[in-house]
């Protein structure tokens, strides 16, 4: 009885480890993010907006990436569709989403998690409010890549 215990002690233990691993390397993890190029700008002292329309929605996806849910307020942006992972141009489409309230940490995290410049490009946007907010798209060579897997 004792082993028994033990052994399923000791695979709790292991699966814990492994669960906690994979979100770190998800959520959190700097390595394997090696953007390309010049990146924009972050001011520290500055507050951003950004429309969230994806995994981002979530409030425990948003603590673990950026350390805290914050407030998501519903937004629309007019004129794209959501396709997958992706946003995509498409006239009289909205797509319903959440703005957050980003600090310029918060935006590195973001940055890091939706791999901008590698996988993601972050552009601003108008909000069917007027309000003006960064949007995170998936970069022109992979949305071809990805449509023809999810095709598949």
């Amino acid at each position: 009885m004792k082993k028994s215990v033990v052994r399923t002690m000791l695979a709790l233990s292991a699966l814990f480890m492994i669960l906690a691993g994979y979100l770190w390397l998800t959520f959190a993890s700097p390595y394997g993010y090696h953007p390309r190029g010049e990146l924009p700008a972050i001011d520290d002292n500055a507050r951003y907006s950004v429309f969230v329309y994806g995994t981002l929605k979530q409030p425990w996806v948003r603590y673990l990436v950026m350390g805290r849910a914050g407030t998501g307020n519903p937004a629309t942006l007019p004129g794209y569709q959501k396709e997958a992972l992706n946003i995509t141009p498409a006239p009289g489409a909205v797509t319903k989403g959440l703005v957050i309230t980003v600090s310029g940490t918060e935006l590195r995290a973001l940055d890091r998690y939706e791999r901008l410049g590698v996988r993601y490009e972050r552009v601003e946007l108008p909000l069917e409010s007027g309000e003006t907010v960064w949007v995170y798209q998936l970069m022109d060579p992979l949305v071809q890549e990805l449509t023809d897997e999810l095709a598949n």
